[in-house]
């Protein structure tokens, strides 16, 4: 497993209409293994293979760039930064956290803490209140100067590094940069093992997922997909405190095809097709519904006529925190599934 390109794309700032960055670590990356690459109006990464066949079935593999942060919304007179989130937060676990200030001229590490009185002096009750997102503050250690290099607009992120855990490996950010690890390695094995596909395989590469789907729905009315396949994680609730029934999956028990969320419902022969696949490759699958939320599949599968739509996904302990944990086995099925589903189109 490439791990070391994991972590570059982990470890890469980039917030919802911020992706510039982690953009063009993967348009490097991309070099050689596409036809054309380019870049349209919202941000995405468009990158596409041309197929061996004629009049080719168009399939397309929506990877989003974003991760959940925040920007700018208001500095103080002494120097405190306040934040809008760009991305859902369960502000429990915000406390105490290392972040990172994203500008134009430079990057500032800081802390975000909570509004009001430290453990030592609270009264019973205050311990008892969760703040909201937008009750944190940044300090950057700068005082006042803080307004002459910090700007409303600007963007956070957590500031955490990728860590290796035996077969587990934990990071900020893998929701969803694991997808776009995956689109980028699959366009690698089909070329470094010589797959042949019949079908035109577009990998794009996302913006602004986690607050709409957006980018999807514009590389949709542009390739016009037959297929889409949105690739992100899911949860993976197979933790104390959960019950079975909402632990969506298991880490380490394969790929997750994603049937159905709070934004669409999978198309039923592509279910069954892939898990055909995942049989005669001996492939380790799970099926997994889950109960709210969204993904870039929904887009795939709504915009302009349509197209049969799919997740493939990697099941992740603690999402939307800085410790974000998948399994290494999963990923490895993930990544042999769906390079398997584009040699046989």
């Amino acid at each position: 497993m490439n791990i070391d390109l994991l972590r570059r794309l982990c470890e890469t700032p980039g917030v919802p209409g911020h992706e510039h960055r982690v953009r063009a670590l993967i348009e490097r990356e991309a070099e050689g293994l596409f036809d054309t690459i380019e870049t349209d109006a919202m941000g995405s990464l468009i990158c596409t293979r041309k197929g061996e066949g004629e009049d080719a079935e168009r399939v397309l593999l929506a990877c989003h760039m974003d991760e959940i942060g925040f920007l700018v919304s208001h500095v103080s007179e002494r120097g405190f930064i306040h934040v809008s989130p760009v991305g859902g937060f369960d502000p429990r676990n915000l406390f105490s956290r290392r972040i990172l200030v994203c500008t134009d001229e430079g990057d500032h590490k800081g802390v975000m803490m909570a509004e009001g009185k430290p453990v030592h002096i609270q009264a019973p009750e205050d311990r008892k209140k969760v703040p909201e997102p937008t009750d944190f503050f940044i300090d950057i250690g700068m005082g006042a100067a803080t307004r002459d290099h910090v700007r409303i607009g600007d963007f956070v992120v957590m500031d955490e590094p990728l860590v290796e855990m035996g077969e587990r490996i934990v990071s900020k950010a893998l929701d969803n940069r694991i997808a776009c690890w995956l689109g980028l390695e699959v366009a690698r094995r089909l070329r470094d093992e010589k797959r042949a596909h019949r079908c035109q395989l577009t990998v794009a590469f996302t913006s602004q997922e986690e607050v709409g789907l957006r980018g999807a729905r514009t590389v949709a009315y542009k390739i016009r997909p037959h297929i889409g396949i949105g690739v992100d994680v899911t949860l993976a609730c197979d933790t104390p405190g959960v019950p079975d029934r909402d632990r969506t999956t298991e880490l380490g028990k394969g790929a997750g095809l994603h049937l159905k969320d709070g934004s669409f419902i999978a198309d039923r022969e592509l279910t069954l097709e892939f898990e055909r696949i995942a049989r005669e490759e001996s492939i380790p699958v799970q099926r997994t519904i889950l109960g709210g939320g969204g993904m870039d599949g929904a887009s795939l599968q709504q915009a302009a006529t349509g197209a049969r739509a799919i997740g493939i996904v990697v099941g992740t302990r603690y999402i939307h925190t800085v410790a974000e944990m998948i399994d290494r086995t999963d990923v490895a099925a993930a990544l042999d599934l769906l390079t398997a589903f584009v040699s046989r189109h």
